[in-house]
């Protein structure tokens, strides 16, 4: 274990050359610099933030829930019928014609009636408005806390006004109380977002997001461990920015008021391309990239770390054209009938009567959950999601 945990901390890859761990160990009186252990607190911290939202959406979210009228039930449930459950339990819950046909046969069903029965069946299993507004609540609350908290905390810190000053003097950079509440406070919470998956609303995207998260649980420790944390604390705000936009169009999307939905997500989308598309890469890129290198100069930990950066701005890329294509279909047609990244949110609306074929069609300029095509599209996580 002793050899492995060296080559793991090797120097020569998490520092600049002629620095060693050594020369970070032992700090003037009063000084702290950043060490692998600090972020040990994370994981309790996760614990009482994720015992946090269970009270906060049962009781908080839950009142708002019912004082705007959101249901609380899936609608209509399908009647009890042995042979079609053993068919939706272990063969399949979206029956194709040839299914359909011998289940109308041996039933003596219209197929359609049979098709309506697998419809109603799926609605049962996917969560109510209420329950989705809850957990959309308390991501808005969290997100844009952890925004204003950072956006306070960066206002009065030299290196939001002159980027230079993430790189003078490192790594022998102090970390102030301010700026490990705001990396832990951040890696708890997405910790918890990793605990919380199993237990939350069912995506498509479970495996996806479970990457994402761990992904970015990695990245913020990593930039914590090297000492990059002044840059990383701009890479967090820059991305919390759009984060609770994004929930406050959700929650306006499940409350039903459309107009203010539209509204909110167009704001999402706006300063989402701002924040990711400009800022980020002029900002932040620029200084990781370039002034590190005039001022710090490159070794192996700095090479990964940017390298991690830049692929996170390809992501910026593929999904500023998704909300933008979401935004065009949306405007052009006056609907969306699909989210372009993943169904990951399941309506707890009752899908619309379709014909036999399974084609899905829209009668009206909404989506198909009966609201408009931008509230659609916010139910979306543009994840971003993300933060990192």
């Amino acid at each position: 274990m002793s050899a492995l945990s060296a080559w793991f901390w090797n120097e020569r890859f998490w520092l600049p050359h002629n620095v060693t761990w050594a020369d970070l160990a032992d700090p003037a009186p009063g000084v702290e610099y950043p060490k692998a252990g600090h972020l040990f607190i994370a994981l309790p911290l996760a614990l009482v933030i994720f015992a946090v939202r269970i009270v906060y959406e049962r009781f908080i979210a839950s009142t708002c829930a019912q004082s705007l009228h959101i249901q609380t039930g899936v609608g209509r449930r399908a009647q009890p019928n042995a042979v079609l459950e053993k068919v939706f339990t272990s063969i399949t819950k979206n029956p194709d014609s040839r299914h359909l046909d011998g289940l109308s046969k041996q039933l003596d069903w219209e197929v359609r009636k049979v098709q309506r029965w697998f419809r109603h069946r799926r609605n049962q299993d996917k969560p109510s408005t209420h329950t989705k507004f809850c957990e959309s609540m308390w991501r808005f609350t969290f997100y844009l806390c952890i925004f204003i908290y950072g956006f306070q905390f960066l206002w009065q810190t030299p290196w939001m006004w002159d980027t230079r000053h993430c790189w003078y003097g490192y790594p022998y950079q102090v970390m102030t109380p301010g700026l490990y509440c705001y990396y832990v406070t951040e890696l708890a919470f997405y910790w918890s977002l990793m605990f919380s998956q199993f237990t939350d609303i069912k995506r498509k995207d479970f495996l996806i997001m479970f990457i994402h998260h761990l992904a970015t649980v990695s990245l913020i420790s990593f930039s914590y461990v090297n000492n990059m944390a002044r840059v990383g604390s701009l890479v967090m705000c820059v991305h919390d920015t759009s984060d609770f936009l994004l929930e406050a169009a959700k929650l306006a999307n499940y409350a039903k008021y459309q107009r203010l939905c539209d509204f909110l997500f167009i704001v999402f989308g706006v300063v989402f391309f701002i924040t990711r598309l400009v800022i980020y890469p002029v900002w932040v890129l620029n200084s990781s990239m370039f002034e590190s290198w005039a001022i710090v100069g490159p070794f192996p930990s700095w090479w990964l770390f940017n390298i991690l950066l830049l692929v996170l701005q390809v992501l910026h890329i593929i999904w500023s054209y998704l909300i933008a294509r979401i935004a065009v279909k949306a405007m052009l047609r006056g609907k969306v009938c699909n989210d372009v990244r993943s169904d990951i949110e399941s309506s707890s609306e009752e899908e619309p009567d379709m014909p036999t074929e399974g084609l899905k069609t829209s009668h009206s300029p909404k989506g198909e959950n009966g609201t408009n095509g931008h509230c659609a599209a916010a139910k979306a996580r543009a994840q971003n999601h993300s933060s990192w």
